[in-house]
């Protein structure tokens, strides 16, 4: 796949947008861009879990679906959830129904409340592990990382599950822990300026 395509304006994408014309948006108005809201993060993480063996691109399309399906990801709530709700679950078609990571999504929801606890927020647990750029590999050339490698190992210490190296390397490239963004790509510049401009949430 070419490293960047012609977005609809004419100007470059990351090539991945020319698998699906619904990725040109999510990649210009999501992907890469830095997110400290515990929800979306929490969200990002069950999401990623669920594409294990899938396309992106059939999460998308069933992200409001997941939403509606598990409160739209309040932890809090979903912390909660009894068997009754996982066969509620595994019944919906709108979702993925696979009960392992249904199950994983409440345990990790459990383990969320316990790391907010901890560290005050999960955007804050997540965000200390942001690597140093220089330690990077050139853009969409690694699927792993020794950051992603290590918060997955520090992720699964406390409890929680479907979080291997390469899930958590997609998160944090979604979430905007590094710019993954293609060399030439547009929105390489704009995530940039979004990174630079960042509060880093810190652990309390």
């Amino acid at each position: 796949m070419p490293k960047t395509v012609e977005g609809p304006d004419g100007r470059p994408r990351c090539g991945w947008c020319a698998a699906a014309p619904e990725f040109f948006a999510y990649h210009d108005r999501e992907w890469g861009f830095p997110v400290d809201d515990d929800r979306r993060l929490f969200e990002k993480i069950c999401l990623e879990s669920f594409q294990s063996g899938l396309s992106w691109r059939t999460i998308l399309a069933k992200r409001d679906n997941f939403r509606a399906a598990f409160d739209n990801f309040d932890f809090r709530k979903v912390a909660n959830y009894t068997q009754a709700d996982v066969e509620r679950l595994l019944a919906d078609p709108g979702i993925v129904r696979h009960r392992g990571k249904i199950e994983a999504v409440i345990n990790n929801a459990k383990r969320a409340k316990e790391l907010v606890a901890e560290a005050g927020s999960i955007a804050a647990f997540v965000w200390s592990y942001e690597p140093d750029e220089k330690e990077l590999a050139e853009p969409q050339t690694a699927s792993t990382s020794e950051a992603s490698i290590q918060l997955s190992k520090d992720l699964k210490k406390r409890g929680w599950k479907f979080v291997g190296p390469t899930t958590v390397y997609a998160f944090m490239q979604a979430m905007g822990l590094i710019n993954d963004h293609a060399a030439g790509c547009a929105m390489r510049i704009e995530a940039a300026k979004a990174r630079a401009a960042f509060t880093r949430p810190q652990i309390v």
